[in-house]
């Protein structure tokens, strides 16, 4: 059944309050919203990136994870129309980007990842983005060898009301509440969201099938005995549809059910400083079709309606201590979790819609497990030197159950079914630091390997592995990446600047390869091959008067298939970003102009489970204008101009049009947004 899209009535009423409710000196003071437009993130220290993601930006506000990263120095993203694209870091892709929401692990379901982890998240409903590039941290859980990113909520003891509106071209529309209670004991917080887009306009004027819906709620409870103390249960669901331009299949039902128990106890006293205790639960349930948000192609092959279900249930945890002595800091611990994978086909009737589920039982395919040990310690060695070294030992494993697998258009009996195979897999990084002592500026440098097990897309997506094994799952080893970053961070008054390398080397590195098969239909094979990356990134803010400020950032990277001596595939190409600001009193006016290089390093028909290499892509430049202006304590006006010349464009990163839309055979790119405008405003009491 089409997935019928979530309802929060109530956002219109709080909404209402939020305009006319008081607020007294003290809470306005700390709430004062900023009347600026974010056009570049800058790090803030050695390969960290913080950013506030209820902060306006530009582009037209996120509608997704992926759609916020892309905004920041090395990530990109694989396209595919309107929303859940698929996050690049470095290009790197999949697993190898850490990506948590409060500390937890929320992983899709789809095999092609339609339903990317990034696609579950609304990044205006958190509080707190943290990006640490590279293998340079073991604390959040394992495999993270392009970097971690995580995504936070907070507690809050006072009481405060947050709340968005946003309009936009395309039929854009999201809506966004925020809201706490509390006092001294404990707090009660909620956070929601909907959204929606209709297709959108290339800069040809030609409409791109985009259109998509959804929604987020989410409730926190936490108990704060004493200042030290905290328990905090957390609960949430959302769904929402959504059609692309670059797939075969829609996304009719994104169902996400998430459970969290979180205890902290701080200020011990002793050696023993902080302890820290987490259990979630994460559930996926995707629905996709080629009905019920397209009209199927009566001339193509594929014109029968078709629906598969997927879901994928996560269940993990994790406990830490902080330990302090004099030059000191440890943080040790244990994580764990387990993954299962569910799937269901069925069938469609043209007078009834589905059939009754009930009649296609669920189908368990994949259960996955990790337990791991770390611990990350920084040594203030002297006033201006710190070492920061962590090491992890993992145990991974993962049990095929399917009884059958794809070749081709037909089903054949799995020989791994009912196999098991497990790895114990070490990873760790050492970096040092140094302050200049006659410059507020920073060197660093660190050494970083991290071992990954192969995740489920890897494992079982592909249609068969290595040559001489019997699929990817028995065939597929692990990745072994072993990277040097380096670099500089300058925080001076009016300049603040940064420059971060890196440089390494991946054993086993898991690559796809792409043959048409029958029908048309792609076959693809995993295999394991030699890489070595390079690149890097930077970034600068100078104010140059009092009221103008700019902003430059820069990046590129770089890979090679040392194997096959072929470029690695799926390889952003050079970008820039250019920003220009004025500021004064309650209003700012500024511009964003992006310029992507032509990208001439590729590898066709090879890639990753979601995109592949076709062709060569051109370069292109894009011009933005934006503006705010506060209003008063509580209330901001923000509004822009994407893409102001209309140019029509391609990202490199991007999946072919689907001949189910009209678009020819032969891969072509799917179009970015032409000219969008758009206009939001805030509320914080």
């Amino acid at each position: 059944m089409p997935a019928r899209a979530g309802r929060l009535p109530f956002i219109f009423s709080a909404l209402s309050l939020a305009i006319s409710a008081p607020a007294c000196a003290e809470e306005i003071a700390g709430n004062e919203l900023t009347p600026t437009v974010i056009t570049a993130v800058q790090q803030s220290s050695p390969l960290t990136i913080e950013a506030d993601p209820k902060s306006a930006r530009q582009p037209v506000p996120a509608s997704d994870a992926s759609d916020y990263l892309k905004t920041i120095p090395g990530f990109s993203a694989i396209r595919s129309g309107g929303t859940n694209g698929d996050t690049v870091l470095r290009g790197l892709f999949g697993s190898r980007i850490n990506l948590r929401t409060d500390g937890g692990l929320m992983l899709g379901a789809c095999p092609g990842r339609m339903d990317a982890p990034s696609a579950y998240i609304s990044p205006e409903t958190y509080d707190k983005l943290t990006v640490i590039k590279g293998p340079q941290t073991v604390l959040w859980g394992p495999g993270a060898s392009a970097g971690t990113v995580l995504f936070e909520r907070f507690g809050e003891l006072g009481s405060r009301l947050h709340a968005s509106v946003l309009a936009g071209s395309n039929g854009r529309f999201d809506k966004v509440l925020d809201g706490a209670v509390g006092g001294e004991q404990g707090y009660l917080r909620f956070t929601g969201n909907q959204a929606q887009s209709d297709d959108y306009q290339d800069g040809d004027g030609d409409t791109v099938p985009s259109r998509w819906k959804k929604w987020n709620g989410d409730v926190a409870i936490g108990w704060t005995p004493d200042d030290d103390t905290l328990l905090e249960l957390t609960a949430g669901k959302g769904d929402g549809e959504a059609r692309y331009a670059g797939r075969g299949m829609d996304g009719s039902q994104f169902v996400r059910e998430s459970l969290g128990l979180r205890f902290e106890r701080g200020n011990l006293g002793g050696v023993l400083d902080k302890i820290e205790a987490q259990v979630y639960y994460n559930y996926a349930d995707h629905i996709m079709d080629n009905f019920s948000l397209r009209q199927p192609d009566p001339n193509s092959m594929m014109a029968m309606p078709m629906a598969a279900q997927v879901d994928r249930s996560t269940v993990g945890g994790r406990l830490a201590a902080t330990f302090k002595w004099a030059d000191v800091e440890l943080v040790a611990g244990v994580d764990a979790l387990r993954s299962e994978h569910r799937e269901r086909s069925s069938t469609y009737s043209m007078m009834n819609g589905y059939v009754d589920a009930d009649a296609y039982p669920w189908s368990k395919d994949a259960v996955s497990h990790n337990y791991g040990l770390f611990g990350e310690a920084t040594w203030y060695a002297a006033e201006r030197n710190r070492l920061i070294a962590g090491a992890r030992l993992d145990r991974a494993s993962a049990k095929d159950y399917r009884a059958t697998q794809h070749s081709g258009m037909m089903s054949v009996a799995n020989p791994s079914r009912g196999d098991r195979r497990e790895d114990t897999l070490p990873s760790g990084f050492v970096r040092y630091e140094h302050d200049l002592a006659d410059a507020p500026t920073t060197l660093y440098a660190g050494l970083g390997h991290v071992q990954r097990f192969p995740d489920y897309w890897e494992l079982f997506s592909p249609n068969s592995g290595p040559n001489g094994s019997v699929n990817a799952f028995e065939g597929i080893q692990p990745e072994k990446t072993t990277q040097l970053d380096f670099g500089m961070q300058y925080n001076g008054g009016d300049l603040q600047a940064w420059a971060s390398g890196y440089v390494g080397q991946v054993r086993d590195y898991i690559l796809f390869s792409y043959q048409s098969g029958m029908m048309g239909m792609s076959r693809s094979t995993a295999d394991n091959v030699d890489a070595r990356i390079m690149g890097g990134e930077l970034g600068a803010s100078y104010r140059l008067r009092d009221h103008w400020k700019t902003d430059a950032t820069l990046a590129y990277a770089w890979g090679k298939n040392s194997s096959d001596d072929q470029a690695l595939p799926q390889t952003p190409p050079l970008e820039a970003r250019l920003g220009l600001t004025y500021e004064r009193e309650d209003w700012s006016a500024g511009a964003l102009w992006r310029v992507v290089d032509k990208q001439s390093r590729v590898a066709e028909g090879k890639g990753n489970v979601v995109g592949q290499d076709f062709a060569e892509t051109g370069g292109f430049a894009v011009f933005s204008l934006n503006s705010a202006y506060r209003v008063s304590e509580h209330v901001k006006l923000s509004a822009g101009v994407d893409n102001l010349f209309d140019k029509d464009y391609a990202e490199h990163l991007n999946l072919a049009g689907d001949a189910g839309f009209g678009y020819p055979a032969d891969p072509v790119a799917i179009d970015e947004p032409g000219r969008t405008l758009w206009a939001k405003v805030d509320f914080d009491f």
